[in-house]
């Protein structure tokens, strides 16, 4: 008897709790699938790596995408989240995406970021103080969540009080990558970007008359200087930069907490040996991506792994499938900090993620934290739920426990 083909379901409730078992058989019977939803699934790492640098597969072109969907909606449009999205890098071809990077990248390369390492352990430091006495915690809502909001608010310049609004807005930020998605969930996003649009508009605004070090004063000067950039361009890129640092954050820090916390030998491995904190975050990174998968869209017929992909095609990278691809990574079921190889968890090619230091440099401050400060650390539920997305891989929440400070 045959075996059953494959069905690959990214919305079965049991994929999106575990979905390895299913990136493993797609490597070995189907590595380049034909979806029933007539897409195509990348599971094995050479042809994700080949394909993010390929020319012949451009950039999803969500934005107008949304502006078509404008003829469906009986009231309204989509246009502001749609001319928001416009100018996120991820959307973004040459000429314009290699000279927004080219503004970005001195702003977040390693070595400029790392002077803030001791910054953000200061806001670490300040939240453990507080949580550390209750002996219990949600790592996600507690912990991660203010501490990503606000080191984008130091980055942006923006006042601190003002973080709990970056959260509000941030929140359920990744579903414009759905697809498909409801109109509904569109136009809730749609309302979002008008609001948050308008805050920082005000925010820029107020900072040509009392500039300070954050990213708005600088694009203000650089559009001073060159004429770069206009007040709508310079909000939407604060809320990229918004939306996706703490994204990103919560699936890093949490998905490498619970991946911790079912693994006490690694844990303990971990605290004894903190100098091996940078190491640990780019095995997390690959064993348990927070971003699944990066789309593209062939933009002529291209052979791949002896399928015949057509112009137009729409091509799913799945890096979480290659970051456990046997033949890169020896058992990569097991988390392993000793690795030398890296993973694909930031995509590649020109689109790779501006903002991957940063989150390595937050994650690799508050995972250490963690793990140092919480004596006897233990998981307080029985039950995890993973946020419903096909797209981002994280816990909805993650409720530990711990001996609680005297101090």
């Amino acid at each position: 008897m045959s075996p059953k083909k494959i069905l690959f379901n990214p919305f079965d409730k049991e994929f999106q709790q575990n979905p390895y078992p299913t990136y493993d058989r797609l490597r070995q019977e189907d590595p380049v699938h034909k979806s029933i939803f007539d897409t195509w699934i990348v599971t094995r790492y050479a042809e994700s790596e080949s394909i993010l640098k390929d020319k012949r597969f451009a950039i999803d072109n969500l934005p107008e995408r949304l502006k078509q969907k404008n003829r469906y909606l009986k009231n309204g449009n989509l246009n502001p989240l749609a001319e928001t999205l416009d100018k996120w890098l991820f959307f973004l071809n040459p000429p314009e995406h290699t000279d927004l990077k080219a503004i970005l990248a001195p702003l977040f390369s390693q070595s400029a970021l790392e002077s803030m390492r001791s910054e953000i352990q200061a806001v670490v430091d300040n939240l453990l103080d507080d949580l550390c006495q209750k002996g219990e915690m949600d790592i996600i809502a507690d912990f991660v969540a203010p501490l990503a909001s606000l080191t984008i608010s130091k980055i942006i310049g923006l006042p601190v009080e003002d973080y709990d609004k970056l959260i509000n807005w941030s929140s359920d930020s990744i579903v414009v990558f759905e697809h498909p998605m409801s109109l509904e969930n569109y136009q809730k996003r749609n309302q979002i970007v008008i609001e948050n649009k308008q805050y920082f508009l005000k925010k820029i605004t107020e900072y040509k008359q009392y500039s300070n070090n954050g990213l708005i004063s600088y694009l203000i000067n650089k559009k001073n200087n060159e004429s770069l950039m206009t007040d709508d361009e310079i909000a939407s890129i604060c809320i990229m930069l918004s939306d996706t640092a703490q994204d990103s954050m919560k699936g890093l820090v949490g998905n490498g907490m619970f991946a911790l916390l079912n693994d006490p030998q690694s844990l303990e491995y971990l605290k004894q040996n903190p100098d091996e904190i940078k190491n640990a975050v780019e095995e997390f990174l690959r064993y348990d991506s927070p971003i699944q998968f990066a789309a593209r869209m062939a933009i002529e017929n291209v052979d791949i792994a002896g399928k015949s992909i057509c112009q137009g095609d729409t091509v799913l990278v799945y890096l979480g499938a290659a970051n456990r691809d046997p033949e890169i990574f020896s058992n990569p079921d097991r988390l392993d900090f000793n690795r030398r190889s890296r993973g694909l968890a930031f995509g590649g090619g020109i689109h790779h993620c501006l903002g991957q230091f940063l989150g390595k440099l937050e994650a690799q401050v508050a995972i250490n934290a963690l793990i140092q400060r919480l004596p006897n650390i233990s998981l307080n539920t029985q039950h995890i739920t993973h946020y419903k997305s096909i797209m981002l891989r994280r816990l909805i929440s993650l409720p530990i426990k711990f001996e609680p400070s005297l101090s």
